[in-house]
């Protein structure tokens, strides 16, 4: 049971809907308390619409001025499938990463926290690529080039961990790569 457990989970439009419905339900099941996190843009609530089915998702939770007490306060970060991790790199400033992108690096500094990436997930990493280098992971087939690009050791297998870092190949592994976390938040008792 992961009962007092946090458990943040980025968002954006064109998220895979099978993946993120898993995670939904799957974590809230083992008693986790699940936040599905975004950049608002002044806005109270944003509703995104899926990939592929184009079903609705609506968030109300800001993923933006995170302090260091309410970030340690998770004990996993999951970016994502599809085409999340793309639009939550946006930045404004050229000079600045992006909000998502920010949180990420402080979260890879916690060590305590579970960085939880799935197929295109990786994409938020390319910014901050001095946190992937020299990891073990694995990504979709079509990322292999920005791993290795971002000095990672890609792994042939469909969810890899290395150290506080779980990934897996595609979104269509969501079941293994959240049974993995589930295991390691577990065992963390």
């Amino acid at each position: 049971m992961l009962k007092g457990k946090k458990i943040a989970i980025l968002m954006e439009a064109d998220f895979y809907e099978p993946e993120i419905w898993y995670y939904k339900f799957r974590f809230a099941e083992e008693g986790a308390d699940v936040h599905f996190l975004t950049r608002m843009w002044g806005q109270t609530s944003l509703t995104f619409k899926g990939h592929e089915y184009h079903i609705p998702f609506e968030c109300h939770e800001s993923l933006e001025n995170i302090d260091d007490a309410t970030l340690k306060s998770y004990s996993a970060i999951i970016v994502p499938a599809g085409i999340v991790a793309d639009r939550l790199r946006y930045t404004e400033d050229v000079k600045k990463i992006s909000p998502a992108v920010e949180l990420m690096k402080r979260a890879f500094g916690e060590k305590n926290i579970i960085k939880g990436i799935i197929c295109h997930g990786l994409w938020l990493m390319a910014p901050i690529a001095e946190v992937i280098k020299g990891r073990k992971l694995v990504v979709h087939n079509n990322l292999l080039g920005d791993a290795k690009n971002m000095g990672a050791v890609y792994v042939d297998e469909d969810v890899v961990v290395d150290d506080d870092l779980v990934t897996a190949r595609s979104g269509g592994h969501c079941h293994l790569f959240a049974k993995k976390i589930i295991e390691m938040l577990a065992a963390k008792k």
